[in-house]
């Protein structure tokens, strides 16, 4: 539907601007104006580009998908097996107005201005998984629902958005827990009284390595008695969602916790691993311990076994990190613990 807007130019005179816009399930598709001097004119134009935009089939046949109708496609389709943190990601998407834009009209603007306000609200290494996210659905999506919409956008858009920071990459953490904060822990868990032994699950992932899903998963009857092993199921992977088990070597510590457990569960430890992340993040706020998360368990446990003397290969055994470029992330050695 065309408008025609009248407005006066700084000289004084007065121009005519037509609009020419095309919405599809009220979202805006295609849009274009022009200027005139006379009402007329502009009013001619845009008769004629309603018509021609009619014959090129902007309003029916062209080919069009709305953003949102590929994110959808993609949760319906590839989003199970995903942990809790990447559906989350991927499902708030929706939310944002960079959904309702057509795919075949993204630019890099649209992407820039999404990032601007996301930074409004969340740190640009948070943003820049919007923008891989949306990449990967795109592509994803492209190739299963047969588009030939381009990604160039992105390439255009990044330069831009690494420019002006507005996306990054993540930070290295480098948080480890101090003695006297385990200690400070330990006191507070063993004095607390609840339905999750904190203090069981905290020292079981410092001596195995163990994130908290994995820690809550894992099954008595994967255990091996006799070679003090494991096995952790759907092992967290840049790739393989379902299916990746993998077994690990207890060590001796993590071992005599595990036979301290009631054995009342098929899992060794039935707990949700939200409830002992908020139950941990409670402590740390009661006991004023700043910036301590229970994830900063597992860089406390591979740095640990490094200290310890273990190589590279019999860290992987335990921690089950797939390669020296991931471990050496959670691995903090203090320079007092070298013994040299």
């Amino acid at each position: 539907m065309a408008s025609i807007i009248k407005r006066k130019r700084a000289d004084g005179t007065v121009a005519y601007r037509a609009d020419v816009r095309v919405k599809r399930e009220g979202v805006i598709v295609h849009q274009e104006s022009r200027t005139f001097d006379r009402q007329a004119l502009a009013k001619a134009w845009a008769a004629k580009r309603e018509i021609e935009l009619q014959e090129l089939d902007v309003f029916g046949k062209q080919k069009s998908v709305l953003i949102k109708t590929l994110i959808a496609g993609y949760i319906e389709q590839f989003i199970e097996g995903y942990g809790r943190s990447k559906k989350a990601d991927v499902t708030r998407l929706l939310g944002y107005a960079l959904a309702d834009i057509d795919a075949y009209r993204l630019t890099a603007k649209d992407l820039i201005n999404h990032c601007i306000e996301r930074n409004k609200e969340a740190k640009p290494q948070t943003v820049q998984n919007d923008v891989i996210w949306l990449r990967t659905i795109m592509r994803t999506m492209r190739d299963v629902g047969a588009h030939d919409y381009s990604l160039d956008v992105f390439d255009t858009a990044t330069v831009a958005l690494r420019r002006e920071n507005l996306i990054a990459k993540s930070t290295r953490r480098e948080r480890r827990p101090t003695r006297l904060e385990l200690w400070r822990l330990s006191r507070y868990f063993a004095k607390k009284r609840g339905t999750v032994p904190m203090l069981h699950v905290m020292w079981f992932a410092i001596y195995s390595a163990r994130r908290a899903d994995e820690i809550c998963n894992l099954l008595w009857s994967d255990n091996n008695a006799d070679r003090s092993t494991g096995m952790v199921r759907d092992l967290k992977h840049p790739t393989l969602k379902t299916g990746n088990h993998r077994r690990f070597k207890f060590t001796r510590s993590a071992w005599k916790i595990i036979n301290q457990q009631p054995g009342n569960d098929e899992r060794i430890f039935p707990y949700n691993s939200k409830t002992v992340c908020t139950y941990f993040a409670n402590a740390c706020n009661i006991l004023e311990i700043d910036d301590l998360h229970f994830h900063d368990l597992r860089h406390e446990a591979v740095s640990r076994l490094f200290e310890a003397g273990l190589r590279i290969e019999q860290v992987q055994l335990i921690s089950l990190h797939e390669n020296w470029q991931t471990l050496k992330r959670y691995t903090n050695l203090r320079p007092e613990d070298l013994d040299v």
